[in-house]
């Protein structure tokens, strides 16, 4: 069986993230669905969380990293929210960089945040919910130290954004020190970025979200109501219900299946 695929490993803070390539033909002619390889390949789940669990103890920070993963068809799973992942996508047979543009920058507001979502069949709530994902991981200064300098085109040491807790402000300042710094990297989570939970969103109520499309979750009623009720640290349970449906909901954004793209046979390159 070895020989008929190949495995992407992902993962996202315990949660495996697979996609088990196969050459099945009977496999090709599938659509979308949770038992796709349990002909082809029955122990797939145990084999990819086992090997999970092994990479992550070796590399705990790869988790936020590969949790944006997702946004180019990736498949999660397990330790945080537990959901039935539908499989059979196919790869794509075309890579055009500048197509990453659909992707939300961190520059983004509100009014932008919703257009990108929408476009992409994502509501509010999926918008609020999935940006919880920034509890993991870390982001590099360049990513949004305009908020820290020159905010404005001043050029001053006042010209900061004013939605930023001004403590927090100097926190930041004190590690990424210029506009220039394109190398140094800072917890988006701090204190918790190894593990998913739900404080990212009190940080967000504290004016302490790293990124600017953070900060803007507190310009939308629907979105702010979110954070301030996961704030509380009382619906936890409820935010990982809600992050594994927003999931599953962007995991169904432009599939592939039957006829369309290929399984690759390696996953790196088109066959």
């Amino acid at each position: 069986m070895a020989s008929r695929r190949t495995m992407l490993l992902l993962v996202f803070s315990g949660l495996a993230m697979a996609v088990i390539v196969s050459s099945s033909s009977s496999a090709m002619a599938q659509q979308l669905d949770v038992g796709f390889y349990s002909k082809t390949c029955p122990k797939v789940e145990e084999i990819v969380r086992e090997e999970m669990i092994r990479i992550l103890a070796a590399a705990p920070t790869l988790a936020g990293p590969l949790l944006r993963l997702h946004f180019h068809d990736c498949f999660v799973r397990s330790k945080g929210p537990y959901w039935a992942v539908q499989l059979g996508r196919r790869d794509g047979r075309i890579s055009i960089a500048n197509e990453t543009k659909q992707l939300p920058p961190p520059t983004a507001n509100i009014t932008q945040l919703i257009q990108m979502f929408t476009a992409k069949g994502l509501d509010l709530k999926d918008l609020v919910v999935l940006s919880g994902g920034h509890t993991l991981g870390t982001a590099h200064c360049s990513a949004f130290s305009d908020r820290l300098y020159n905010f404005t085109g001043a050029d001053n040491a006042g010209d900061v954004d004013p939605a930023l807790d001004r403590s927090y402000l100097s926190r930041l300042r004190s590690r990424c020190v210029s506009l220039d710094d394109n190398t140094t990297l800072a917890e988006m989570d701090p204190g918790s970025f190894l593990a998913f939970d739900a404080s990212y969103y009190r940080l967000v109520a504290k004016r302490r979200g790293l990124f600017h499309s953070d900060s803007s979750l507190l310009a939308d009623a629907f979105t702010a109501s979110y954070v301030l009720r996961q704030a509380t640290g009382l619906y936890a349970a409820e935010f990982f219900k809600d992050f594994a449906e927003s999931m599953v909901k962007m995991g169904a954004v432009g599939v592939l299946t039957g006829g369309q793209g290929e399984i690759r046979k390696k996953c790196y390159v088109i066959n």
